[in-house]
């Protein structure tokens, strides 16, 4: 029973707030270097005097263009889309970086505020909320499209950051800030306590787990913490990040994806456990506008693996895996459609 719940709440983790994870920063690393270099490391000023860490990657003789601006799922994910505490090594985001720069396309990965790198920015746990993430992301936005070399930043989210890149593009348009498509990857389409609880369900969670699940599901929906969580299920309704899965919940994907009025593509795998297909086709049917592409035998980190839970899941801690055939293809071919003369 143990191990089983441990197998749950690690699936469900990928839809929940992050976990704060100690690295020192370098003093020495500063704003977005003038140097083309491969693989840049780069900083923005967090608050507080403390700095949020990136990776920028140009390719070689690249003399400007679109610059891809990207957004690590939830949980304690970093730049690459890896995990610092669960074993996830997926290098989900380092491989459509190196994808994009092939292409010839820039791109900007970055630590988000409290993990990894830019774990010294951090208010504390208890503080962040969903809209901190936004915030970041359009910081980061405005950041890199004042280089000199960026005509125009599109904004690339995994999991629940695809919800944090479309509400991001939206503020950057009310900005004037120029941004020119988002890419949603593996993203949720319906509110997220409704997946976790999915995913719990799915997962042959006991009855007595599911029942709790939802109770308190249905308690955060109502903006309300819950006390009386059992120890099986801190790891996910923990005290002190109840206030962030409350702000979670009270987004809406769909009405993200509705108010775009920017480009937008809509990428799924079909043997995804964490969100569905279901998940895509609610997103695209929000915003008439979408591109929907759906990747056969791609989970939920983009890599080909079967529906059989074990089998999928072991993808997640392998990152010598390439990307799904099919990946690429589509998040190039949105990109140049939608930004020509890349």
């Amino acid at each position: 029973m143990r191990a089983l719940l441990h197998r749950l709440l690690a699936a469900a983790l990928i839809l929940t707030a992050p976990v704060a994870f100690a690295q020192s920063p370098d003093p020495s690393d500063t704003a977005l270097p003038d140097a083309t270099l491969s693989d840049t490391e780069v900083s923005l000023d967090g608050g507080g005097g403390a700095l949020l860490y990136g990776s920028l990657m140009r390719p070689a003789g690249w003399t400007g263009g679109v610059a891809v601006l990207m957004q690590a799922g939830s949980g304690p994910s970093d730049r690459d889309g890896n995990s610092t505490t669960l074993a996830v090594r997926s290098n989900v985001l380092k491989l459509i970086a190196q994808g994009l720069a092939a292409d010839g396309i820039a791109s900007l990965r970055v630590d988000k505020r409290c993990i990894a790198k830019s774990a010294a920015a951090c208010p504390g746990e208890d503080k962040l909320r969903f809209s901190t993430y936004v915030d970041d992301m359009v910081a980061w936005a405005r950041t890199l499209a004042r280089q000199p070399q960026v005509r125009c930043v599109m904004l690339l989210g995994h999991s629940e950051g695809a919800t944090i890149a479309t509400l991001a593009a939206a503020q950057l348009v009310k900005e004037k800030v120029p941004v020119c498509g988002v890419l949603s990857l593996s993203g949720a389409g319906r509110p997220f306590g409704d997946i976790r609880l999915q995913q719990i369900r799915d997962r042959g969670a006991p009855p007595a787990i599911v029942d709790k699940v939802a109770a308190i599901e249905a308690a955060l929906k109502e903006g309300r913490t819950v006390e009386d969580v059992p120890p099986a299920l801190l790891a996910l309704y923990r005290p002190a990040i109840q206030p962030y899965v409350i702000s979670q919940g009270a987004v809406s994907p769909t009405q993200a994806a509705a108010a775009l009025t920017v480009p937008l593509l809509v990428l799924q795998g079909d043997t995804d456990l964490q969100v569905a297909v279901e998940d895509a086709r609610l997103l695209a049917q929000a915003q008439p506008a979408a591109r929907l592409a759906i990747i056969p035998g791609a989970n939920h980190v983009l890599k080909t693996a079967p529906a059989e839970p074990r089998a999928n899941i072991a993808t997640y801690a392998d990152p010598t895996l390439p990307l799904a055939p099919g990946v690429m293809a589509a998040i190039t071919g949105f990109i140049h459609q939608a930004a020509p003369g890349n």
